[in-house]
C-alpha cells in the first residue's frame, strides 16, 4: 500500500475516541510503567451497540499505547468460563493478577474510571495513602465489591477508583466489579439500585454515594456505616500520626468559588491547597447544560468544571475526596482531615450548598431507591418510567427537560401557581409539553419492597389529596448552605444559615473568608467565581498588611 493510500485510509477511518482525546491519552499512556491486558467478552450480537463500543474502545486504547494489549473473547468461550464471566460486554484488567472487572460499556463518565483503572493496574503498586494501607491490613476475609454506576454520574468514577485501589493494595482478598446500571437493569434491581454510585460488598452491605478513600476502606473492612468515624478508625489501626503541610491558604470546597480562589491566591504568591470531600465542581458538575455562563452559548456542566479544574491545577494543589474533620485557630489555622494536617495562615470557606429535602415521610426511606436529587446521575435508570420532579426553579426545570430528553415520563410538581425559573426554561418546558401540577405538594412518598411505587399529593388551594403511581421522585426544591463547619468555628451566620460576609468576603473571624453559594445571595456560577477571586485577594491583602492583627 502506498503512503498516499495509507494516509487516505487514516483520514477516512472513523475513530470512536475524538482526535483531541486521542492526543491526550497518547501522552498519558506514554508513561505507562507496566503492561496492561484488556480481556473483552461479548456475546457476539452485532445488534448490541454496547458490544461494538466496548470492543472498539478497548482496541483503540491499545493502538494508543504500546503497553496495552486487547484480546476479544466470546461469552461462551472456555476463557469466559474459567474467569467466571457471564455478562457481556465485560472487560477484565490483568486478569491473571487482579480481579478487576467492568461489566458494561465504559460510556460517558465511566470512561474516566476505566482509564484511571488502567493507569493504576499498569503501575502495579498500591496507590492508597499510608493511612488507608494500615486500615486494609486489618482485612482478614475476602471482599467482593460491586459499584453500580451510570454514564452521566460525575461521582461514580471516584467510587470505582476507590474499589480498584483496594484491589491493588490487597489483591488476594479484594475483587472489584464496576457495573453500568443502565445496561443491566435486572442486576440493578436485584441489588436495589435506585441511585448511583451504589456500592455493594459481599451481597451483605450497601452504601449510596461517593466516599472519601479512608471511609471506603473502613466500610470495606467492617461492612458497617463509617460516617463520622474515619479518623477514629484510622487511629485504631495505628495511624495516629498524620503528615503536616504548611500553606498560606486552605480553601475548603472545589466548586467554582473554591477553584477560582485557588487561582487568584497562587497568582498573588500565596501557597494554597483546595480541599473537597467529594469531586471538583460542586453543583455545576451535575448540571446537564449551562446556558448563562459568559463566553459559552451552552456548555455541559461537567465540561465547564473540567476546564475550571484544569486551570486551577496549573497553579494550586487540588485534593479531592479529602474531608475536613476539625479546624482550630491559634497562631496558625490548623485544618485536620482523615489523612493530613494543614497549618495555614488563612482559610476560605467555599463549601457551597447541598440539596434541600422535602421533609416528608418516605423520603429518607426510599432515598437511593427511587428518590433522587440528581437527574444527571440517575435519570437514565428511569427511561420509559413515570416520575415527578418537585420544584419550580432553574434546577427543577433544567432537570425536567433533561429527563424528558432521556425518554422519562416526567411531570413537574410545584407548590405555587407560577415558576421562579428563567423565562427561557419556562418556554422550553411548554415547548416540550411537559405537564405541571400547580399548587401541589408531596405529602408522602410511597413504596413497597424497598422501592418507590407512588406519592401522595395535596392541592394546597382545594385541599384535595390523591395518590399517583410512580417509579421515582426527583427533588429540586432549593439548597441548604454547607455552613456547619464554619459555625463550629464561631463564624457568624445569617438567619438562613448562610455565612455572613462583607463586600470583601471577610467573616467576623480574622483570616477566615467565605465565597460562593455558602454566602447566599444570587446563586450563580458567575457570582461564585467573582466571590472566590475577591476572597483570595482579600486574604492576600490582609496577610501582607497584617490587617488582621489590628
Amino acid at each position: 500500500m502506498s503512503e498516499n493510500d495509507s494516509a487516505q485510509n487514516s483520514e477516512e477511518r472513523r475513530w470512536l475516541i475524538p482526535e483531541e482525546g486521542r492526543k491526550h491519552l497518547a501522552g498519558v499512556f506514554a508513561g505507562l510503567p507496566g503492561e496492561v491486558t484488556l480481556d473483552v467478552f461479548t456475546d457476539g450480537d452485532e445488534k448490541n451497540q454496547y458490544n461494538e463500543y466496548t470492543v472498539r474502545f478497548a482496541q483503540e486504547l491499545a493502538e494508543l499505547a504500546d503497553k496495552i494489549d486487547t484480546r476479544v473473547h466470546a461469552l461462551d468461550s472456555a476463557e469466559a468460563q474459567r474467569l467466571g464471566v457471564t455478562l457481556g460486554p465485560s472487560t477484565l484488567l490483568n486478569a491473571g493478577t487482579y480481579a478487576i472487572r467492568f461489566t458494561g460499556a465504559p460510556l460517558g463518565e465511566e470512561a474516566r474510571g476505566f482509564i484511571e483503572a488502567i493507569m493504576l493496574v499498569s503501575a502495579g503498586k498500591t496507590a492508597v495513602s499510608e493511612n488507608v494501607g494500615r486500615i486494609l491490613e486489618r482485612l482478614e476475609e475476602k471482599r467482593t465489591v460491586r459499584v453500580f454506576s451510570s454514564p452521566g454520574c460525575p461521582y461514580c468514577p471516584g467510587q470505582v477508583v476507590n474499589a480498584v485501589k483496594c484491589v491493588i493494595a490487597s489483591p488476594q482478598l479484594v475483587s472489584a466489579e464496576a457495573v453500568n446500571s443502565d445496561e443491566f437493569p435486572e442486576l440493578s434491581r436485584k441489588y436495589g439500585v435506585g441511585s448511583v454510585p451504589h456500592t455493594n460488598i459481599n451481597d451483605e452491605f450497601d452504601a449510596v454515594g461517593l466516599m472519601p478513600e479512608e471511609r471506603f476502606a473502613v466500610e470495606l473492612v467492617t461492612m458497617k456505616d463509617a460516617s463520622g468515624m474515619v479518623r477514629e478508625a484510622g487511629q485504631d489501626a495505628g495511624t495516629g500520626d498524620y503528615p503536616v503541610e504548611k500553606v498560606d491558604l486552605v480553601i475548603v470546597g472545589a466548586g467554582p468559588a473554591g477553584l477560582t480562589a485557588g487561582i487568584y491566591a497562587e497568582r498573588s504568591g500565596l501557597k494554597s491547597v483546595v480541599l473537597d470531600k467529594a469531586v471538583v465542581g460542586g453543583q455545576v458538575a451535575v448540571t446537564p447544560v449551562v446556558e448563562n455562563y459568559p463566553g459559552f452559548k451552552n456548555v455541559g456542566g461537567m465540561n465547564l468544571v473540567e476546564m475550571l479544574a484544569a486551570h486551577t491545577r496549573e497553579y494550586a494543589h487540588v485534593q479531592e475526596h479529602e474531608e475536613i474533620e476539625e479546624i482550630k485557630i491559634g497562631r496558625n489555622i490548623e485544618v485536620y482531615t482523615a489523612r493530613n494536617v494543614y497549618l495555614a495562615r488563612a482559610l476560605v470557606f467555599a463549601t457551597g450548598a447541598q440539596w434541600r429535602e422535602l421533609g416528608v415521610p418516605g423520603e429518607d426511606t426510599y432515598f437511593g431507591k427511587g428518590v433522587s436529587h440528581c437527574a444527571s446521575c440517575d435519570g437514565f435508570m428511569f427511561k420509559g418510567k413515570k416520575v415527578i420532579i418537585v420544584g419550580g426553579g432553574n434546577t427543577a426545570l433544567t432537570d425536567a427537560l433533561h429527563l424528558k430528553n432521556l425518554g422519562v415520563d416526567i411531570t413537574v410538581v410545584h407548590r405555587r401557581d407560577a415558576f421562579r425559573a428563567e423565562q427561557q426554561l419556562q418556554d422550553a418546558l411548554e415547548r416540550e409539553q411537559i405537564p405541571v401540577l400547580w399548587d401541589t405538594v408531596v405529602e408522602e412518598i410511597l413504596g413497597t419492597d424497598g422501592l418507590v411505587t407512588g406519592a401522595r399529593l395535596k392541592n394546597v388551594k382545594s385541599g384535595d389529596v390523591h395518590e399517583v403511581a410512580l417509579d421515582g421522585v426527583f427533588v429540586a426544591v432549593g439548597h441548604v448552605p454547607n455552613s456547619a463547619l464554619a459555625a463550629e468555628l464561631g463564624v457568624t451566620l445569617n438567619e438562613d444559615g448562610t455565612i455572613a460576609v462583607d463586600r470583601a468576603m471577610r467573616t467576623n473571624i480574622p483570616r477566615v473568608y467565605a465565597a460562593g453559594d455558602v454566602t447566599g445571595g444570587i446563586r450563580q456560577i458567575v457570582t461564585a467565581v467573582g466571590n472566590g477571586a475577591t476572597a483570595a485577594l482579600s486574604a492576600f491583602e490582609d496577610l501582607q498588611s497584617s490587617r488582621w492583627k489590628k
